[in-house]
């Protein structure tokens, strides 16, 4: 059985994705065969696996630092926020049931035995599982049937780090807070933390980290300054998504309420050529954007909704009318049409629900869901695109006829008579370095990006390097058991 070692966070977006994610190619470069493993996420950003079920995009991230495809075991539970009190739970890639808080609350003890057994079946054959944690251990108000952080440390007996963020302030009482509150058993299971983002000179916290050390009695791992780069990889959290200034080429985006599966954004921040600029409620749509990209969405109802309550609806015919380009990605896609029809209430109240009206187009919701990794050919040049698709609805209309995707064996999109105005369901599209080229050649504007994933790759590599140099991984790999 292959040791394992758990990262817990002193609070939420303490920055524990990323130092997982570190700590795997680190890892896996010392010649380790290293595995992610989080029991429950909740997050709408989630990563189609080879198994055809879905996980959240920090472990898929994290299986790619460990040079391994994304499988649904390393995420059995993950939690998709449908409002703000109810969410659709997916176990083991697939989806389980919508609860709201309380009823998952009680669900949490027939949801474990899955989560074991996903993790044991995870650690056969290899060195090391490495576990992200969910939100912090301090919640003890949840302690009871916690799957996320304590309870599965007890359930696998495994060792904690735990991690602050210095950047937020407060990381003192961060750490001895955590460790005040927690009871004897959890604190037992804490072996050492870290201290991350921290900007400026680290020696300025070295009496900082006596002092934890001392109130806590756990070991020191070290300081780990801020990293520059963190942007260049997929962001996983709604709150990452940040705009990114480049080039002239502008690219807007509608932060929608239910925004999911943002990852399309990636690559196009990445650009040095492209400027992604993301719109927040309360802010029209800039009038010089050169593209309008609609995201997907968990709700596409609730966002059509949304986009109408921000004004954004008046903004896009107006960018449309001027002869501005607008392109719509999954639900995105779907807003774009002239109805969305949900006869059975997948979404909510059953209805029939006028769409922006931009595509002659029209979507009819059906439980069924398509989860699946997608290999597609854009038409106008050939190029090959490998993507994904994660949605319900089915999509139809005369638009479609001019589909600008193949997709086994089919035509997959549609756009308007003019070209300017375009969707399709799947997503990746962006990360695919000739079809990008080719779009943004469109746009008016020429790639200097030679290969997203090269670039990934190499701040995974600086990332690890980055750990190495800061921190003490020797000890901490000697702590997993």
């Amino acid at each position: 059985m292959a040791k394992s070692l758990m990262i817990q966070g002193a609070g939420s977006n303490v920055g524990k994705s990323m130092v997982v994610a570190g700590l795997c190619r680190a890892f896996v470069r010392r010649g380790l065969t290293v595995r992610p493993f989080k029991p429950q996420n909740m997050s709408n950003n989630a990563a189609v696996t080879v198994d055809g079920g879905e996980i959240g995009r920090a472990q898929a991230l994290q299986a790619r630092a460990c040079g391994v495809a994304p499988h649904t075991d390393m995420n059995p539970v993950l939690l998709k926020p449908e409002s703000d009190v109810g969410a659709s739970v997916v176990v083991q890639g697939k989806r389980f049931a919508t609860m709201k808080a309380r009823e998952y609350g009680r669900a949490k003890a027939e949801l474990m035995p899955k989560v074991m057994e996903s993790f044991d079946r995870l650690g056969e054959g290899v060195d090391l599982v490495l576990i992200e944690g969910a939100g912090s251990p301090a919640e003890i108000n949840l302690r009871a049937g916690d799957i996320a952080n304590m309870g599965f440390a007890e359930a696998a007996d495994c060792p904690v780090m735990l991690v602050g963020d210095i950047d937020r302030g407060g990381v003192i009482a961060q750490l001895v807070g955590t460790h005040a509150v927690l009871p004897e058993e959890d604190r037992a299971r804490i072996t050492s933390f870290m201290v991350n983002k921290f900007r400026g000179d680290v020696t300025l916290f070295d009496q900082g980290m006596v002092e934890i050390q001392q109130r806590t009695d756990w070991a020191s791992i070290g300081v780990l300054p801020w990293f520059g780069d963190a942007w260049r990889l997929p962001a996983e959290d709604v709150m990452d998504i940040a705009s990114r200034k480049g080039g002239d080429l502008r690219v807007v985006v509608p932060r929608l309420s239910r925004i999911a599966n943002f990852d399309d954004l990636d690559p196009l921040a990445a650009e040095p050529n492209v400027t992604v600029d993301i719109i927040d409620a309360g802010r029209p749509l800039p009038a010089d954007a050169d593209l309008i990209l609609i995201p997907g969405t968990k709700s596409t109802i609730a966002d059509l909704a949304y986009i109408r309550e921000q004004g954004w609806d008046i903004d896009i015919a107006g960018h449309i009318r001027r002869g501005g380009h607008v392109m719509g990605i999954c639900g995105g896609y779907q807003i774009l049409g002239n109805l969305v029809d949900d006869p059975d209430g997948i979404e909510g109240r059953a209805g029939r629900y006028d769409g922006l009206g931009h595509l002659n187009i029209e979507t009819v919701m059906k439980p069924l869901k398509r989860v699946t990794i997608s290999d597609a050919q854009y038409l106008e040049t050939g190029d090959a695109v490998t993507g994904y698709e994660i949605h319900i609805g089915e999509t139809t209309g005369p638009d479609c006829d001019r589909a600008w995707l193949s997709l086994e064996g089919r035509r997959e999109g549609a756009a308007n008579q003019s070209g300017r105005v375009m969707g399709c369901y799947i997503h990746g599209l962006f990360a695919a370095d000739d079809f990008r080229a080719a779009f943004l050649r469109k746009l008016g504007a020429e790639t200097g990006l030679a290969s997203y994933d090269d670039k990934v790759d190499e701040t995974l590599d600086a990332l690890a390097d980055h750990l190495e140099t800061h921190l003490d991984l020797d000890a901490l790999l000697a702590l997993a058991r």
